[in-house]
């Protein structure tokens, strides 16, 4: 079992393999963010009539909820709110509570569940001990701990005689609503081989998962690996999900939610996923190697960490992914709202197939309608490390940066390592592209990508993106072009491009007029070429 690392141990390996600064990077995104929120999305609550039961509306879209830096690290001002509900919780869990008072038994053999609903109460800290529990299902109130004694030490399995919608673990009432619960230092196993070989492992909507916390306020979990999950490992959740369009969402989503030291692994779908909830801090997760079963076979869109449909105000810092289809995705469905107000600060991203996929589906084309909801989106530090073609999503060409359909978008400090010896089959290494406009892209650092059509490219016509401002791209030994610009795009301002490469073919090809400044190139034959 790979444990989730420490947030030393994140932090050093960003540091390790990225080419900027973390202090100056998190300085002038903290900046940015300010500006684009007091300019465009000045209102922290909003409040939208809406007709349609257990249903909110989220548009137009003006929330967004301030960000500060305690001792070098990013975090969202509300943890302040949250960091005094926890006291609140511990007064009232004085209550000290053993599972095995009650019965349980952790030989990995004896059911428990009896002693475990015995056991958990409001306002208690219900204590498991070492061992393997098994149980066919754990429902946890409000003021309520359920603290393990090590996250390798402490395992809930799911029974085998669990029916396939079974979630592990979730709180007990998701219509009426929870607050106030934690938990801590366990693994929590879904069991998927109980199931056998079949071709789906989830029943759908919110079940299978290994924990569920739907309409939750106030929660921790924290020291946690969840595996063999069907559907997600982590999912914070409203009680359903919703698709009757953009600018709505579920009701009663989750809030003030903080996920710490997390480890997810051989889920069907999602290592950890948002939906429908608002005010999320995800820190030092690390997502790794889904089996991808939710979803037909090489149709699998299993990410390390997914801010899903009409999520709002999270905040990502210090986490890693491996082997997934996305490393980090934000996105929505075509007939739910986008996420919004994102922001990722520290990432490494490791043999994704997609490091970094920012989309709203249904909202790319021409013809589509444009997304009413996919705005206000930062990452900042990112590091994406040789992406791959992957057999969870056969068709999906791997690329390290992804940016559909999104507006008010800061790239800032990305590192993109390819594979010199791989084939990229002239795909190209990061895209903007579909309709996205008000995309920032600063210190953006590329190389390895030899069989890449180009290293950065800026896709044209009628669905093309604009408005994208480019400043300090640096290209190492990497794809014959470095800057790539399709046709009909009309606000493009280029600065500080570099890029080195051995019989290099041009710096920039355009089909588009630019404004570009300070470019050097070594190696190219031309440094901009018009290509109309």
């Amino acid at each position: 079992m790979n444990h989730s690392p420490d947030r030393q141990s994140v932090a050093s390996m960003i540091t390790s393999h990225s080419d900027w600064s973390e202090r100056d990077l998190i300085h002038q995104t903290l900046e940015w963010h300010r500006a684009t929120r007091e300019n465009a999305f000045s209102e922290q609550h909003q409040s939208i009539p809406c007709r349609i039961p257990l249903t909110e509306r989220i548009t137009p879209v003006r929330t967004a909820l301030p960000l500060e830096q305690i001792d070098g690290v990013v975090r969202p001002v509300w943890m302040r709110r949250l960091d005094a509900e926890y006291l609140n919780l511990m007064q009232v869990t004085k209550d000290r509570v053993d599972v095995t008072d009650y019965g349980a038994v952790g030989d990995g053999k004896t059911d428990c569940t009896l002693a475990f609903r015995l056991a958990i109460r409001s306002n208690r800290r219900v204590v498991v001990p070492k061992g393997v529990f098994i149980v066919r299902g754990i429902r946890l109130p409000s003021n309520c701990i359920l603290e393990g004694a090590g996250q390798d030490i402490t395992i809930l399995k799911l029974s085998d005689r669990a029916p396939k919608h079974r979630r592990l673990l979730r709180n007990a009432t998701p219509f009426a609503g929870n607050h106030h619960i934690e938990v801590s230092h366990l693994t929590l196993d879904w069991n998927v081989d109980r199931l056998g070989d079949v071709k789906r492992t989830t029943s759908g909507d919110t079940t299978s998962s290994a924990l569920t916390f739907a309409h939750v306020t106030y929660g921790w979990v924290h020291h946690v690996t969840a595996k063999n999950a069907g559907l997600h490992a982590f999912d914070i959740t409203a009680p359903h999900y919703h698709y009757l369009g953009d600018g709505l969402r579920a009701a009663n989503g989750s809030r003030y939610v903080h996920l710490n030291h997390l480890e997810a692994t051989n889920y069907g779908d999602d290592g950890i996923t948002t939906h429908h909830s608002d005010a999320i801090y995800i820190t030092n997760c690390y997502c790794h190697h889904p089996h991808g079963r939710t979803h037909a076979s090489g149709f699998s869109n299993s990410n390390g960490i997914e801010i899903d449909d009409g999520s709002r105000h999270v905040t990502l810092v210090n986490n890693k992914s491996e082997a997934c289809f996305g490393g980090v995705e934000v996105k929505g469905h075509g007939t739910s709202s986008a996420a919004h107000d994102v922001h990722i600060f520290g990432h490494l991203s490791v043999h994704d197939n997609r490091s970094f996929n920012f989309r709203h589906i249904g909202h790319h084309l021409a013809d589509d309608p444009n997304s009413e909801t996919a705005r206000f989106l930062s990452g900042t530090n990112l590091v994406s490390i040789k992406p791959v073609r992957s057999s969870l999503y056969e068709k999906s060409s791997p690329r390290s940066l992804v940016v559909s359909a999104y507006q008010d978008v800061f790239i800032h400090g990305l590192t993109a390592i390819g594979d010199p010896t791989y084939d990229y089959k002239h795909h190209p290494a990061l895209a903007i592209q579909y309709k996205s406009r008000r995309v920032q892209l600063k210190r953006i650092s590329v190389r390895g990508f030899t069989t890449a059509r180009a290293d950065l490219e800026l896709f044209g016509g009628d669905h093309r993106t604009d408005d994208v401002t480019i400043d300090d791209l640096q290209c190492q030994e990497s794809a014959p072009i470095a800057l790539k610009i399709g046709r009909q795009l009309e606000q493009i301002a280029i600065q500080q491009i570099k890029g080195q490469k051995k019989s290099g073919d041009v710096l920039i090809s355009t089909k588009s007029p630019i404004d570009a400044q300070e470019l050097l190139a070594y190696g190219f034959s031309d440094r901009v070429r018009s290509d109309v």
